[in-house]
């Protein structure tokens, strides 16, 4: 190619992803990560250059994708995550499952040879065309930057924020072949609208309810014992509460639904009530209303399987959450505009809306009898146990804080034994509910601004964020530790540390296989030095020894700021004991 030709491919390369950028900045994205690589050198030059989004850039394609995830999961907008082509590419994958699953706004752009070089053995060349299958809302692939298609551009990029904010969010993939040479010099963009771009950085209208849902739904539910399932996705939980009040219904709260607070209708033990037989069958309900995605509780998920009750699923994109088949009615709409409606319709309508016995009141005391009994075993136990760290964890931190969960163990103590609280917004990756990037995850909603657009310089202000997670999902994601210290995040790390994979001592393996073999296939001890690999990043690392320790350590880190690691041991044999010795406590306590 003539060096003419070469420089004017060259440019126009920069101009198209120089567009790219603007129309983004134009519908209201805010961020972008990026991993080293050659191919992607148009576009990583592009959104260095532009200078209004707060680029983040990181060694390694899975933790930049999960931290992307946890920009998009905090604040409602996607960040761009760019790479390299050949495997660089599909290193993206297990975030993009997650962005799926769990409805995350996400651009990927994935750079790629250009026609001529694939097929052909050419090195880092893949078959990148839909790589990420059905996971995505959206796929493009454009071909080599054209001048010819210049009006396009802006499109393209609107269209990718449209499609990954749209009903249900999720992820969209951007593939962009591009010919050396990679550096070239942007010129004039194409014009932009003049109402800028498709979303302007606010997150879409929920799904209002239909008026004959409230009607019917309000005139079915009334004077009937109910509960209110309340999972992740609800975006004002004081309308859940409104809601309960005015029927006299328990709202069975996942720490991620953001109504587990200290209100009368709060039911914050559920998994522990519902263990005792005599006690799950006395609380069995005439209807459920499940709102948004479901808790993580098998106990709670097998009681609901288990009724006769008449059950209602309200959720924003009418996702189908039904493993069990129990649903006889889903409602495609937003749950908290759902609740505002059921209770203007039911507070204008001259009829009682509560039940006519005790409900409430029968819920409210074996939640407070549950309660009292897991306060005074977790008291008798002065070495660290995984239920009250993650209990003084949910307690510790200050108000406006998030908190990042690990799926495994830490979501499920979370959710069994974190006392009700206000100021905490709580996060998990229950989409696909693995392991994966957890730490780059949390990362990334630490970063994540909610409100106000940030500035390119970034800078401190932001909400403390404290992440939960076992010693094998940290292991998994220890690469999110390169450069932390350096990202202007605030995040305090705790790290449950059992030496290997605790759940599955849970699991029926434990008892029915060899002791060797169970634990060289389930129990995987590591013997990693955790505190030893915090500190090899540069990161401030303490081992807590005590239970007491705990919630201190954590108020005291979250005060300070900046990224910090607290290990806490535990033993694995120890704690199926002391959720045992939970379980009976709770039966005993309500016991007949």
């Amino acid at each position: 190619m003539p060096a003419a030709d070469a420089a004017a491919t060259a440019d126009v390369a920069a101009t198209f992803c120089a567009t790219l950028v603007d129309e983004w900045v134009r519908s209201g994205v805010t961020d972008a990560v990026v991993s080293p690589g050659s191919r992607s050198t148009p576009l990583a030059v592009a959104l260095a250059a532009d200078g209004r989004l707060r680029l983040q850039v990181h060694h390694d394609e899975r933790s930049a994708a999960f931290l992307a995830l946890g920009l998009g999961l905090a604040s409602g907008r996607p960040a761009i995550v760019v790479t390299t082509s050949g495997t660089a590419a599909v290193e993206l994958h297990p975030a993009v499952v997650e962005a799926d699953h769990a409805r995350v706004p996400l651009v990927a752009c994935t750079a790629d040879r250009p026609p001529e070089l694939r097929d052909v053995g050419a090195p880092q060349t893949i078959d990148q065309q839909h790589l990420f299958g059905r996971s995505v809302r959206w796929f493009h692939d454009p071909g080599v930057p054209d001048a010819a298609a210049a009006s396009s551009w802006r499109s393209i990029a609107s269209r990718a924020v449209l499609a990954s904010t749209g009903s249900p969010p999720g992820p969209v993939q951007l593939n962009l072949p591009f010919r050396e040479p990679l550096l070239g010099a942007a010129g004039e963009l194409p014009p932009g609208r003049s109402q800028g771009g498709a979303w302007h950085g606010r997150a879409p209208a929920r799904r209002a309810p239909a008026a004959v849902d409230v009607d019917a739904l309000a005139a079915g539910i009334a004077g009937r014992r109910g509960v209110l399932v309340a999972g992740g996705g609800i975006d004002r939980p004081e309308d859940v509460h409104r809601l309960a009040a005015l029927l006299g219904w328990p709202v069975l709260a996942d720490p991620r639904s953001g109504c587990r607070l200290p209100l009368a209708a709060t039911i914050s033990h559920a998994d522990a009530v519902l263990r005792v037989p005599s006690v799950a069958r006395r609380l069995a309900p005439e209807v459920v209303v499940r709102l948004g995605a479901p808790p993580s509780s098998k106990v709670l998920g097998r009681w609901l399987a288990s009724l006769e009750a008449w059950q209602v699923g309200v959720d924003a994109d009418g996702f189908w959450f039904d493993p069990d088949r129990d649903l006889q009615c889903l409602l495609a709409a937003d749950p908290s505009s759902w609740c505002a409606a059921v209770v203007d319709q039911l507070g204008s309508a001259d009829a009682t809306a509560r039940p006519p016995d005790g409900w409430l009141q029968d819920w409210a005391h074996v939640d407070a009898e549950a309660a009292s009994a897991l306060r005074e075993v977790l008291a008798r136990h002065p070495e660290p146990t995984e239920p009250a760290v993650a209990r003084d964890v949910v307690a510790a931190l200050p108000d406006g804080a998030r908190l990042v969960v690990s799926s495994s163990m830490p979501v499920r103590d979370v959710e069994w034994y974190a006392a009700p609280r206000r100021g905490l917004r709580v996060y998990a990756n229950r989409g696909a509910n693995g392991i994966d990037g957890v730490v780059s995850t949390a990362l990334g909603v630490a970063l994540a601004e909610e409100v106000e657009p940030p500035s390119p310089a970034g800078g401190r202000g932001r909400r403390p964020t404290a992440v939960l997670v076992g010693d094998v999902a940290f292991l998994h994601d220890t690469n999110a530790l390169v450069g932390a210290a350096r990202r202007g995040a605030d995040l305090t790390v705790v790290v449950v540390d059992n030496d290997g994979g605790g759940i599955f001592s849970f699991l029926p393996q434990a008892g029915a296989l060899d002791d060797e073999v169970f634990e060289r296939l389930f129990g995987t001890p590591h013997g990693a030095d955790l505190i030893g690999l915090a500190r090899a990043h540069g990161l401030p690392a303490r081992e807590l020894t005590g239970q007491a320790e705990v919630g201190p350590a954590v108020a005291e880190a979250a005060q300070r700021g900046g990224v910090s690691v607290l290990r806490v041991r535990t033993d694995r044999r120890a704690n199926v004991a002391v959720h045992a010795e939970l379980h009976e406590a709770v039966a005993a306590a309500l016991a007949p």
